[in-house]
């Protein structure tokens, strides 16, 4: 079991499944901030192994998503059909803002679907400024703890407190 605990913009998560409910959680305070009719742009950030991947698995389960979500490593971009649209982007073998920029990610920020961009770095400065950045990092306990800590370039990004999921004795 777990639960979700109002602090800060950094927390632990201890587990998978806290994770993903870490992402439903994020996923659901930015809707209520800026509706669901306009687009969410998450950059993620981390190590190969940290995390980020998990993470939008949680998003697409908040999204009803039914597919299975891996990392989009080779394809470079996975598309998901849910109740608003998953675009999965992995940038990690992608070299050059050319190159990140020939991917045609602009067509993304406008629509109503959430874009996640794992090794949101590389895309610099083509990010809109009210892109959300959120970093993984892996504790090295047990493999699955991890500690996310959430930002963004803007004040209009809209995020209030984030919840830390923590396990229940």
């Amino acid at each position: 079991m777990f639960e979700l605990v109002s602090l800060s913009r950094t927390v632990i998560s201890r587990s998978v499944r806290a994770t993903h409910a870490f992402a439903r959680r994020l996923l659901a305070e930015l809707e209520a901030d800026r509706g669901t009719e306009a687009g969410i742009v998450l950059a993620l950030h981390g190590e190969l192994g940290s995390g980020k991947t998990c993470f939008v698995q949680g998003l697409a389960k908040a999204l009803d998503v039914t597919q299975g979500v891996t990392s989009p490593t080779f394809t470079l971009v996975n598309e998901y059909a849910g109740r608003r649209p998953l675009v999965h982007v992995d940038l990690y073998r992608v070299n050059g803002s050319e190159s990140v920029g020939a991917l045609g990610l602009e067509e993304y920020f406008d629509g109503p679907g959430v874009l996640a961009l794992e090794w949101g770095e590389k895309a610099g400065a083509l990010l809109p400024p009210d892109t959300v950045h959120v970093y993984f990092e892996a504790l090295g306990i047990g493999g699955t703890h991890r500690k996310i800590s959430i930002g963004c370039a803007s004040p209009t990004a809209g995020l209030h407190p984030i919840a830390q999921v923590r396990p229940i004795a």
